[in-house]
């Protein structure tokens, strides 16, 4: 078993699910923030077909890019910040016996935040964010025996793109990092007209 499928089976024991909020209602207050590129690369995902369906690194980087737009597009901030974002390891449940072993979805990834005015990264090294499906009264037994493959992952995409609006929501209550806080000691870097592959994620 590849290590990262290892690590995000391990969460799924421990890690409480989490279910993408209503995005009709208004987006949680960020300050001065509007996304400028989102970047996102799956040159290091994992699974294991032992426990998981597959899905091309094509479809990866395609459903949490589109979650991503569908979330962050709707802020209207002064400043542009740029996400790169690596998908390190995904498991898109298969049929598991319902109901105590109906196994869950997940996803690790990590991201990088950009201030594109100061050319900074906010946050020096990625933070890794673990994120798995909801089960509720629809697929309590599983989404392997209710749900597409195309739909798992679109919904745990959604679940991610949630994940790091929390993550920004609570790094700019800490540190400002969308208030224009002076404070701030990020790593001065040359951004790019657009952050590649490489570079987006480090």
């Amino acid at each position: 078993m590849k290590r990262q499928a290892a690590l995000l089976i391990g969460a799924m024991a421990v890690t409480a699910c989490t279910g993408a909020r209503d995005l009709d209602t208004p987006p949680v207050p960020l300050g001065n923030f509007s996304l400028g590129h989102n970047v996102v690369v799956a040159t290091k995902a994992e699974t294991t077909a032992t426990i998981g369906r597959e899905v091309s690194k094509e479809q990866l980087t395609e459903a949490l890019t589109n979650a991503i737009a569908e979330r962050f597009d709707r802020y209207e901030g002064a400043k542009s910040y740029h996400f790169g974002v690596s998908v390190e390891g995904y498991v898109l449940a298969k049929a598991g016996v319902p109901v105590v072993l109906a196994p869950k979805s997940g996803m690790i990834i990590r991201l990088t935040v950009w201030d594109d005015s100061q050319g900074k990264k906010l946050n020096e090294e990625p933070v890794q964010l673990t994120v798995l499906e909801k089960l509720d009264g629809a697929s309590i037994v599983g989404t392997g025996w209710t749900q597409t493959k195309e739909t798992q992952l679109e919904n745990l995409s959604r679940n991610a793109a949630q994940a790091i609006e929390d993550y920004l929501v609570k790094q700019n209550a800490e540190l400002g990092w969308f208030d224009g806080d002076p404070t701030l000691s990020a790593e001065a870097v040359d951004l790019p007209d657009e952050p590649d592959a490489a570079s987006a994620t480090q």
